[in-house]
């Protein structure tokens, strides 16, 4: 979700700043709290002191026994989630330089201290928290033994006392596991109100998922075998089929762990890669896999990951509810590289940051495969429209580049549906003196929308822009027709001559241009409109942030109801909080119901007042047409030296080309004099890495690495 509202000079700009502040106090509070919960959690006076008085002041008759899990575990990063929306909806109306110095005082703890396989690159801030969380799973599982071998419990008669420290270790393995489902959603929330506190997104987040996912896969393999292994060597296999009506299901875990090796299994990075359709439908056994879950752990345990699951819910329906809707597609440049740009109407009060992606759905190529693209249009600069570029790389972009291409059966409208955009909460990068882009192949498109946005800032404010040099490596001549996204497709254009631009092009495999190349046109088509299109919006129109909170709160509110309501008048009658009469599986149930169809109102809700409020809007913008569009269904070609004359020759009197070498990043870097460089790489791995090697060398403390990477 990134519907960011326009950006202004504010008037009240200093009473802002001071409530942003407050703002970020109070959440690091809250947060270290928390974090201090989980420490406590495993000791021996959380569980013989701090527990039973916790469980008498707040497992009420209106919640049951999770209500303590649900204060302590539950609600504070619910809290977050809900308060930080007010925080990037007033950081949105914002000046982005003021922001600047706080993230520039942590610039030694971004740069890479570790690039090797398969972490990757690896920031100090990064090395730091995975230290700190190992060390918290270390001290959890340590102090679990320690209070289990303190009170032994026999679960045979006769049971051996090192059988009984075997079955404590394995399933203490599985309450470790817990703490990585703890954060395992958060990544992949890729809407989360959480995520830009710390100066993330849920692309550059993915890699933490991976790591987790990892981690607590092997915790509950452990657990599961250690498990099986108990009972072989003490006689009781047939535990291995008990639902117990009291307490965990075994049962339902041993499920749980079969859909979770198969999602493990198919997301081994090489199996990920060759078959990713089968890892991407493999992965929605994650609803299955949730389910049972919670039926072997039971609520009250669940209630510790609660807020993960909550809040990646709320956005997975916020995306189904966005997706359902089919987006205006206007036109489509189809480039001499095997590249397509696709132009899509947009209500001008949807802005984004550059650098940012959406997932576009093409039904007629397929109806199941959504696709992540970077947007290469600019919000300021076109606010009625919203580009992305897609380079053949796949069965699923060939069959649309084929489609386009054919001069034989010429198409004349698209259905589309988008999801997002999603990036970053401001243009964090205008902060450097430099920025120097290094991209390969496809991986300039994000580089596309940066320029787009100095340009933007260059021809209207007088606030320092920085020079921009762009390194691009690309394969074939003809793939330096991937420049041509700088040029505008119709209207004013764009002046480039004021912004201190420098492009290096690198052709590695001919030494020099074809001629076939030289002669290859540009081709734009433009599409039938249709009544059934619309144009692309926020999910929660332009204060998105604000009815992400309005969500967030009165779905976890109504869910807080429903359960005191049920737990009160239904259950505590039958069971007086005794947890032996009614079902252990059916509280479970309960509450996951509960989940769903709370936050599917609020969401509804929400999602129905925006749509109804912007319909005038969108009704308008079906209205209008670009002065220059072509007529519909019409494929025009342009000789590549004939479109956007004034803009080509400030692009091509910037450009230098190379044929038949590569970029040598050691000297281009080292060479950048300047006191604050930033280096920002999309890419191959091997190009990332190189790059990444160079900045954390210590030999140049001037520059400043960051990393976009289209593959995990």
């Amino acid at each position: 979700m990134n519907s960011r509202t326009k950006q202004s000079p504010p008037t009240n700009g200093g009473s802002k700043k001071s409530v942003r502040a407050a703002l970020r106090l109070l959440f690091l509070v809250i947060f270290l709290g928390w974090l201090i919960m989980w420490v406590m959690l495993p000791v021996k006076v959380y569980k013989t002191v701090w527990t039973p008085k916790l469980n008498s002041k707040l497992n009420s008759k209106f919640i049951g026994s999770q209500g303590a899990n649900l204060v302590i575990f539950a609600f504070p990063i619910m809290l977050i989630a809900a308060l930080s929306c007010v925080y990037l909806h007033l950081e949105s109306k914002y000046a982005d330089n003021h922001k600047e110095s706080s993230r520039s005082r942590l610039a030694v703890l971004r740069r890479p201290v570790l690039v090797k396989a398969p972490l990757g690159i690896v920031t100090s801030m990064e090395l730091l928290f995975s230290a700190m969380f190992i060390a918290l799973m270390i001290w959890s599982l340590g102090n679990y033994l320690y209070v289990s071998y303190q009170h032994l419990h026999m679960h045979k008669v006769g049971e051996k006392v090192w059988e009984a420290k075997f079955r404590s270790v394995f399933l203490r393995l599985g309450y470790v596991g817990n703490i990585t489902w703890a954060f395992l959603f958060f990544p992949v929330t890729r809407g989360s109100s959480i995520l830009p506190l710390v100066g993330l997104t849920s692309e550059s987040s993915v890699k933490y998922h991976i790591w987790l996912g990892h981690i607590s896969m092997v915790l509950f393999a452990l657990h599961s075998i250690g498990f099986f292994i108990y009972w072989g060597i003490t006689d009781q296999m047939a535990e291995g089929l008990e639902w117990s009506k009291d307490y965990v299901s075994n049962v339902a875990g041993e499920i749980a762990w079969v859909f979770s090796l198969a999602m493990w299994a198919t997301s081994i990075p090489r199996v990920r890669r060759k078959l990713f359709e089968l890892f991407f439908y493999t992965h929605y056994l994650y609803i299955p896999y949730l389910v049972f879950y919670l039926l072997h752990v039971g609520i009250a345990y669940f209630c510790t990951i609660l807020p993960g699951v909550f809040l990646f819910l709320i956005d997975r329906f916020l995306r189904f509810l966005q997706s359902q809707k089919r987006v205006r597609l206007v036109s489509a440049r189809v480039l001499p590289c095997e590249t397509v740009e696709l132009n899509f109407s947009k209500c001008p009060e949807l802005h984004y940051s550059p650098t940012s992606m959406v997932y576009i759905n093409i039904p007629s190529i397929s109806k199941l495969q959504w696709h992540p693209f970077t947007v290469t249009s600019n919000s300021n600069m076109e606010p009625d429209t919203l580009s992305l570029a897609i380079k053949c790389g796949g069965s699923w972009s060939e069959n649309l580049y084929q489609k386009l291409s054919s001069t034989s059966c010429a198409v004349d409208r698209l259905d589309v549906s988008i999801e997002g955009p999603y990036g970053p909460n401001s243009p964090h990068f205008l902060r450097y003196d430099v920025l120097v882009m290094v991209t390969g192949g496809r991986g300039i498109t994000p580089m596309i929308s940066i320029m787009k946005e100095v340009i933007f800032r260059k021809n209207t404010s007088s606030n320092a822009t920085p020079k921009l040099i762009l390194i691009s490596a690309f394969k074939k001549s003809a793939d330096l027709g991937m420049l041509d996204l700088l040029l505008p497709i119709s209207g004013t254009p764009w002046d480039l001559s004021g912004i201190n631009l420098q492009i290096e092009a690198y052709v590695t495999t001919e030494n020099q241009e074809t001629e076939s190349t030289s002669k290859l046109n540009l081709q734009t088509i433009s599409f039938k409109p249709n009544n059934h299109d619309e144009p692309l919006t926020a999910t929660l129109g332009p204060n998105s942030w604000l009815w992400l909170g309005v969500v967030i709160t009165s779905s976890f509110i109504m869910f807080l109801l429903f359960l005191g309501i049920l737990t009160r008048y239904y259950i505590y009658p039958i069971d007086k909080n005794k947890e032996k009469v009614y079902h252990y599986s059916g509280r479970a149930l309960w509450d996951m119901f509960f989940v769903c169809i709370c936050i599917a109102a609020a969401a509804s809700g929400a999602f129905l007042w925006n749509k109804k409020n912007l319909s005038a809007n969108r009704v308008q913008n079906k209205d209008i047409v670009t002065p220059t569009m072509s007529p519909a269904g019409l494929t025009t070609e342009y000789p590549n030296q004939e479109l956007e004359s004034v803009p080509r020759q400030s692009l091509a009197q910037a450009t230098n080309v190379h044929h038949g070498s590569r970029p040598d990043l050691k000297n281009i870097l080292f060479n950048c004099k300047d006191s604050n460089v930033g280096v920002l790489v999309c890419g191959p791995r091997r190009m990332r890495h190189e790059a990444a090697k160079i900045c954390s060398s210590g030999l140049a403390e001037n520059l400043h690495f960051e990393a976009i990477s289209f593959n995990w």
